[in-house]
């Protein structure tokens, strides 16, 4: 399975969910599973990319070229392949278009962006693929407050919780990636509108 990681592409993570995110990538490597990511060698992102080397999987990463050009950020040197792309939209379609599953671990507002964009277009019944937020330490508690907040006030559907899974242990975060699509809904079922 292709595995698209979103995460934090900063360098000034606290080093408690840099080990965690490199124990992420090297179970999935363990358990035959390749990673797509964003192309970052700093955080969270470089965490992940790190653990699925040294377990021996597959990464590819898939970064705009611009990027590059303009130093934005350390770009990850030991993929099996790194694609580049013009733009950030192309960039998500490509991460989307490879990818199996997504997984979220602690991240800032390009993460919350790749992960509301990804769980809505599930919700539009665009895609049927596991999303799992990976909540280490908490990190996603509160947006798990303010997804509760939305539904009690009628702007989100309670069905649109079974779209996704906030889990904080490994086991339980790639048992539920891992496990077979079932009850698929329809988009009414999902989506006022």
């Amino acid at each position: 399975m292709k595995i698209c990681v979103y995460g934090a592409a900063s360098p000034t993570i606290n080093a408690d969910f840099i080990k965690e995110v490199e124990k992420l990538g090297r179970e999935m490597a363990a358990r035959g599973h390749s990673l797509v990511f964003g192309g970052g060698g700093n955080g969270l992102m470089g965490a992940a990319a790190r653990g699925v080397r040294d377990g021996g999987g597959e990464i590819t990463g898939v970064i705009p070229k611009f990027f590059d050009d303009e130093d934005i950020e350390a770009i990850c040197d030991f993929c099996t392949e790194l694609i580049f792309t013009e733009t950030m939209r192309e960039r998500k379609q490509k991460m989307e278009d490879l990818s199996d599953a997504f997984i979220v671990v602690p991240g800032g507002i390009g993460t919350f962006e790749e992960f509301f964009e990804i769980l809505t277009l599930k919700q539009l019944c665009r895609h049927s693929k596991p999303i799992a937020l990976y909540n280490l330490q908490g990190y996603y508690d509160e947006l798990n407050r303010v997804m509760e907040h939305a539904i009690k006030k009628n702007f989100i559907r309670p069905d649109c919780k079974s779209l996704y899974k906030t889990a904080s242990s490994l086991e339980e975060l790639l048992e539920y990636i891992e496990a077979p699509v079932t009850d698929l809904k329809s988009v009414k079922e999902l989506k006022d509108g």
